[in-house]
């Protein structure tokens, strides 16, 4: 029988001891061997407002140390059934965003040369375009499940291509998306012109504003987009901004009226049964975190995707 890697657990080591790992996992240098694994991208560079979010990540794997191997909810047993390391982060270069989107698409290259499903604690939204470059280099164009309070789709900022305002427009551009396939949820807050969020319906995407998902269940929207998305390669990308303040006040570019964290559960274990690919969550920023609350909310969304991974044995 095969000796899966387990959370280091608070009987053994007391929660403020052990490694600074998420959720206390071993750690290796590699993905050789796993089946998914965590990986951090200290990044801001490409924030717009508020900086922080290269820490997020740290404060990100600290606020994980409370939690436990089994999902009660969903009674989904991730280490009974995968093997999961921490591989630490990507080495950025914090003075060059454009060599840093160059380093991540490598890194997820040589991540994504072994079978694992990479799950990665940011850092900036702008991270996740290099790593759909990588995504659509071992599968092909994805879906895309998208939560946050923007669209992400500009054209520029300030005169560039490359911020964590535009990764959703640069892998449209690329060819890395499954257009028919693609789901923008909680988009909220002001803009330039009344259409901004409509850039991404002209391209074939779902977009569901915030307010769409007010004083609702989820549940029903992610029956609709399982049926649409079938058994297509699909990556979810969740911004934290994409919660109301309320709950997650520690990131750069707040906006009111946001996703509860009960809607942000039921989206990511609405993702079970999907061919899950790579997740990440990103836009933690401790600095305007004082009680921790953004990170461990983050921790726990980031264990729940690991649950709704294809393979996770439930009880």
């Amino acid at each position: 029988m095969k000796d899966f890697n387990q959370p280091l657990g608070g009987n053994a080591m007391p929660r403020m001891g052990g490694p600074a790992t998420m959720m206390r996992l071993p750690t290796q240098d590699t993905a050789e061997g796993l089946d998914a694994c965590f990986v951090g991208i200290p990044m801001d560079i490409g924030t717009s407002n508020r900086s922080g979010t290269r820490l997020g990540p740290r404060q990100i794997r600290d606020e994980s140390r409370m939690i436990r191997p089994y999902n009660m909810a969903t009674r989904a047993a991730p280490f009974d059934s995968l093997q999961v390391a921490d591989i630490g982060d990507v080495p950025i270069n914090t003075f060059d965003l454009k060599k840093s989107v160059g380093i991540i698409a490598d890194t997820y290259r040589a991540i994504l040369s072994h079978v694992v499903v990479p799950l990665t604690l940011g850092g900036d939204h702008t991270l996740t375009w290099p790593i759909l470059r990588a995504m659509a280099e071992r599968h092909g164009p994805v879906a895309l499940i998208h939560v946050d309070a923007h669209s992400d789709t500009n054209a520029q900022m300030f005169g560039e291509e490359a911020a964590h305002g535009c990764p959703f427009r640069r892998a449209h551009e690329e060819g890395l998306l499954q257009n028919d396939k693609v789901f923008q949820i909680g988009l909220r807050g002001s803009g330039y012109a009344p259409e901004d969020f409509d850039w991404g319906r002209d391209k074939g995407w779902t977009v569901v504003p915030a307010e769409a998902c007010w004083h609702k269940s989820l549940a029903p929207l992610m029956a609709e987009i399982r049926e649409t998305i079938g058994d297509a390669p699909v990556y979810l990308s969740y911004d934290i901004d994409s919660l109301d303040p309320a709950f997650a006040p520690g990131t750069g570019t707040v906006e009111v009226g946001g996703l509860t964290t009960i809607q942000g559960l039921e989206i990511i274990r609405g993702c079970a049964g999907l061919n899950l690919v790579g997740c990440d969550l990103v836009e933690v920023s401790p600095p305007y975190d004082p009680a921790g609350n953004t990170a461990v909310i983050a921790a726990n969304f980031l264990f729940e995707m690991l649950c709704a991974l294809p393979g996770v044995a439930r009880d």
